[in-house]
């Protein structure tokens, strides 16, 4: 099985083991009936995927790597929040009739700040210390502004991103490694999802900054399985898993604003069937 199904198996199993019920208390989000959506949750769940290793896609069930890459890039790359600049309906939920989600993700990272080097948004930044500065340790990014939460639709999930690079013994080039610090995740319908997205980012960075992709750490303050999620999830991790796929990124491209979602793709990806109409918490 990939490493990637490993890694989602144990942690299903420990939340459903070992992980704490909210029923009963107040919680935010609800179903489409009204009704309180309740979780099990595990606080502080760290899982780390070897890029050099494999590509961290499950094969459980399908992740739709071109759909995901692409809201990946809406956010990192377009730095859009508007759902007309997207191919997906995943944020309609959220956005109001003209199609904002408000100040939130792409509108984040689009603001410019000054820096003694000059103004630059966050990704340009990002992109700018990786070619100039490597090895610092103030690379990263944060979409969490508290002075803007009450414009923003939804409080970003995954907020942050810190880079690190690291030069490894007898290798010419060094290697980009990340940290993906997510505050909130609904572990079956967003938890492979964004490993996939931040997996695909780190990626196209190493690519445009002459490096190779190193370690994804992803890090989860509540991960969680809500209530209506359970049985999908216990079907789900009995399923027997496939070898990893191998992942190919276009060589050709060395401009960070020049990927599309048609750059990505991967060979030999088996995967059980896809599980339909998951009820979504809002």
């Amino acid at each position: 099985m990939s490493r990637a199904d490993e890694i989602f198996i144990a942690m299903c199993r420990d939340i459903l083991d070992n992980g704490t019920s909210t029923e009963g208390q107040k919680v935010r989000p609800h179903w489409e009936d009204g009704t309180p959506a309740y979780t099990i949750k595990k606080f502080g769940v760290v899982n780390r995927y070897d890029l050099g290793e494999e590509f961290p896609i499950i094969t459980l069930r399908r992740t739709a790597l071109k759909s995901a890459t692409d809201e990946m890039l809406w956010i990192w790359q377009r730095k859009s929040n508007n759902i007309h600049d997207l191919h997906s309906h995943i944020w309609d939920s959220w956005a109001d009739g003209d199609g904002s989600i408000g100040k939130a993700y792409g509108y984040q990272l689009a603001v410019r700040h000054e820096y003694p080097e000059g103004w630059f948004d966050q990704v340009d930044r990002v992109i700018y210390d990786l070619k100039n500065n490597p090895f610092s340790r103030r690379i990263m990014t944060n979409m969490y502004v508290h002075q803007d939460l009450h414009a923003m639709n939804l409080y970003p999930c995954a907020y942050s991103m810190t880079f690190n690079v690291t030069q490894k013994k007898g290798d010419d080039r060094l290697t980009l490694n990340a940290i993906l610090n997510q505050r909130s995740q609904d572990v079956l319908a967003a938890n492979n999802w964004n490993v996939v997205q931040y997996a695909v980012l780190v990626y196209m960075l190493a690519q445009v900054c002459g490096m190779r992709p190193g370690e994804l750490v992803h890090v989860i303050a509540d991960a969680h399985i809500y209530d209506r999620h359970v049985p999908f999830i216990r079907e789900l991790i009995s399923r027997t898993p496939y070898p990893a796929p191998k992942f190919t990124l276009n060589p050709d491209v060395h401009d960070f604003y020049k990927f599309t979602r048609d750059d990505v793709s991967l060979d030999n990806y088996r995967f059980g069937p896809q599980i339909e109409n998951i009820p979504i918490a809002i």
